[in-house]
């Protein structure tokens, strides 16, 4: 039995005590105070690896909470949790499966085992196919019904085959191959799929349909609505192999959909949805920046599959992130955690990363199907950092709650205007320092009075200025958004995640919290069309099935 079905309670590990006794002597940490006393702590709490650069230093911890926290991952197994991870093991207990995503970004002549075969030559084999796929649409080989070349490639899916490929394809915009321009459809509104048709022509429009069990209700309902659109338009059915592919792991479906088998890119039932982009769901990535830079951003993912794998815990970049959000989450009482990206190009990070973390840390249970004793994943949030300053981070600075924040910002830009990213890495940094630093009441005053305000007036206002401060961040910073660069911060993220649920003794790799709602729209659904006359299990469905069916007209 791997590692991590293990049933420790974390919770009762001498470290955890440790952890607790010393939260308690914090109390009175202050980070301002600990900013003047020691001018070596930003290089203290830093490192720099795979392209990326971490500043920790704002967080409420000293080089003690460090070492008790790397104790309580070295008591909870988390380095063989690792191994198991990489080496195949079953780390998804429910589902008896292995988690193998960083097997798609192993270089050739590396073996991984799944039940004694060796996957890697299959994974390899996926990878030429998408390349070739690749070739054909940029040279302008692949053509449509009326002997077009394709311009427009459409990726249906949802969840983890929509929210990874868009973060990637939108993040690495400045590396886009002329003449292919891709669109992401995952809503079933149909608003959705009108405004986005309305763009394209039926006649040089690809369409890949990214579902691993192809029977996910969003995306068949979306790919049917295309089928339809298409042949509307003019297509015909001897055609659809021109314009419709599909990676899925259920290859039946897909063909009784229509779709060709030599148009069908498999997937792995070892590789979940959110940890998917890497494998041939990754396609449209690789059809909007070409396949060069595709691998680049497999390579840069294995530089931290290897960084994790080897640094050591306390300057272990992924670990370390893990065991700042336990400290908060579990010794401060703090419930989400703010993902701040100082980038247009990576407007979308924080969408993904919800997925990532809260699909794969919202658990309730062990392993070992007993209950956790203490929080798990915290609420993700957050969005465009400097759009943000004149909305929720107000919240930030000034709300009763603590929210960790992760502040994501590139040193170049690939479009520079004036002093524009001047200012934008500016704010930046200003917005981390005023979370740390916050306005004590007397310069609160000071700051009024130097304003001219008279002494009622001073006492009158100062209590609404005042900022507590002492409010944690990270800072991750970029020379710029590139393939590899990108990879790892990607990768940084999904073993973060990894490693608090291996200390937590919970299951990062299902979701069926996902599946109850799926499993009851089928009830719902029937009621409301009328092919199912029982009334719904309570009177609020029951209600709303009503009024919709007394109103809904078309």
């Amino acid at each position: 039995m791997p590692h991590s079905a293990s049933s420790i309670d974390v919770t009762r590990l001498a470290s955890w005590q440790a952890l607790a006794a010393h939260r308690e002597q914090l109390d009175d940490f202050s980070l301002r105070q600990v900013f003047a006393a020691d001018p070596q702590r930003f290089a203290t709490f830093s490192l720099n690896d795979c392209g990326l650069f971490l500043d920790y230093s704002k967080n409420l911890i000293d080089t003690r909470t460090r070492e008790l926290l790397v104790g309580l991952a070295e008591e909870a197994g988390l380095q063989p949790a690792i191994r198991d991870l990489f080496d195949g093991a079953l780390v998804n207990g429910s589902e008896q499966r292995p988690a193998l995503h960083t097997a798609l970004r192993r270089p050739i002549g590396d073996r991984v085992l799944v039940d004694g075969v060796d996957v890697m030559p299959e994974v390899q084999r996926v990878l030429k196919r998408m390349s070739e796929l690749v070739g054909r649409v940029h040279n302008g080989l692949w053509r449509g019904y009326t002997e077009k070349p394709i311009t427009d490639v459409v990726n249906i899916g949802i969840g983890g085959s929509f929210l990874g490929p868009q973060l990637v394809s939108e993040a690495l915009l400045p590396f886009a191959q002329r003449g292919v321009r891709c669109h992401y459809l995952a809503n079933i509104d149909g608003s959705s799929f009108h405004e986005l048709a309305a763009k394209l022509h039926a006649e040089t429009t690809l369409f890949i349909v990214s579902s691993k069990t192809f029977n996910t209700l969003e995306t068949l309902k979306n790919a049917q609505a295309a089928r339809s659109w298409y042949l509307a338009q003019g297509g015909s059915e001897t055609e659809l192999h021109r314009h419709f592919m599909a990676v899925s792991s259920n290859r039946e479906a897909a063909m009784a959909f229509g779709i060709r088998e030599e148009n069908i890119l498999p997937m792995w039932d070892w590789v979940g949805g959110r940890y998917s982009l890497w494998s041939a769901i990754g396609l449209p990535i690789a059809l909007s920046i070409g396949i060069s830079n595709f691998k680049e951003l497999l390579a840069g993912a294995y530089r931290m599959d290897q960084h994790f794998q080897s640094a050591p815990f306390e300057r272990n970049m992924p670990v370390l992130l893990a065991l700042l959000g336990i400290w908060y989450g579990n010794f401060w009482g703090a419930q989400s955690h703010a993902i701040l990206p100082y980038d247009h190009y990576l407007r979308n990070i924080t969408k993904h990363l919800q997925q990532l973390d809260m699909e794969s840390n919202g658990k309730r249970v062990r392993q070992d199907g007993s209950p956790v004793t203490t929080a798990s994943g915290p609420v993700i949030w957050g969005g465009v950092g400097c759009n943000g300053q004149h909305a929720y981070h107000q919240l930030l600075h000034q709300g009763t709650a603590l929210i960790p924040a992760d502040f994501i910002v590139p040193v170049s830009s690939y479009n520079p205007v004036a002093d524009h990213h001047q200012w934008l890495f500016a704010n930046c940094l200003s917005q981390s320092q005023a979370l740390m630093l916050g306005k004590s009441r007397a310069e609160a005053e000071a700051e009024l009075r130097a304003q001219g305000v008279d002494d009622d007036q001073v006492q009158r206002l100062a209590p609404h200025k005042v900022i507590p401060g002492n409010r944690p961040s990270n800072t991750l910073v970029l020379e710029r958004v590139s393939p590899g660069r990108l990879g790892a911060l990607i990768a940084l993220y999904e073993h973060k995640v990894f490693a608090q649920s291996a200390i937590w003794g919970t299951n990062a790799f299902d979701q069926w919290g996902v599946e109850l709602g799926k499993q009851l729209g089928q009830g719902v659904y029937a009621r409301l069309v009328g092919s199912a006359k029982d009334a719904a299990e309570d009177g609020s469905t029951q209600g709303l099935v009503e009024f919709f069916r007394g109103r809904h007209r078309g």
